[in-house]
């Protein structure tokens, strides 16, 4: 099924759609049309244009999932954007394309989604990646605490005082604190209690 405003663009689309071997067997002009089309028909795959009237695709797509949750949708769009990606997989979207993409690209896709695959334009593929890495190269520079200053935190977590930390550790009362002092300036946290709030977060420690 196609969920697109543009006129011409669904019917550029079907009779593509068609010479790969594929039923059109729909067309909505809205999200609402597009919702309410998709549960009376049912179609296995609706490429979904992101803006349209009435309701825009994302919301749509949240709600043909709730109703239709065998239903796989292929958000196809202009926009090559990670918020709007991000957006339409959480709405449930099994793919992304942008509309620059060939119809061979559209045909893959729509068979890569049936089979549980997830479908990506390979312009946002490659910024993806690219935002990975940075974030990857980020990380590696980050600060984090060592093993030993993660056996202190993860005995504050589970409730043991400096004493208690020093004697389990066989350490000083006075290295617990350094170690809490340097602890308290890797995760930017005020006391013992936002450090352990902060490391759970990270999964440095758990809540016993």
């Amino acid at each position: 099924m196609l969920a697109d405003d543009h006129r011409m663009l669904r019917e550029g689309l079907r009779r593509s759609l068609k010479d790969l071997g594929f039923d059109v067997i729909g067309e909505a002009r809205n999200g609402t049309e597009a919702v309410d089309l998709a549960a009376a028909i049912q179609p296995d795959v609706v490429l979904m244009d992101v803006g349209m009237p009435d309701m825009d695709g994302i919301e749509a797509t949240k709600q043909l999932k709730e109703r239709l949750p065998g239903t796989f949708v292929v958000i196809l769009t202009m926009h090559a954007d990670q918020d709007f990606l991000s957006q339409a997989i959480r709405a449930g979207a099994s793919g992304y394309l942008v509309k620059d993409c060939s119809t061979d690209e559209i045909g893959s896709a729509i068979d890569a989604v049936v089979t549980g695959e997830t479908a990506l334009s390979p312009r946002l593929a490659a910024t993806m990646l690219a935002e990975v890495r940075r974030q990857d190269s980020h990380s590696k520079d980050e600060r984090v605490i060592t093993p030993r200053e993660e056996e202190v935190l993860q005995l504050i977590a589970n409730g043991c005082s400096t004493p208690e930390v020093a004697e389990q550790l066989f350490i000083s009362q006075k290295t617990v604190k350094n170690h809490l002092a340097s602890i308290y300036r890797k995760l930017d946290a005020r006391d013992r209690t936002q450090a352990v709030l902060q490391a759970v977060r990270m999964g440095i420690v758990s809540l016993n």
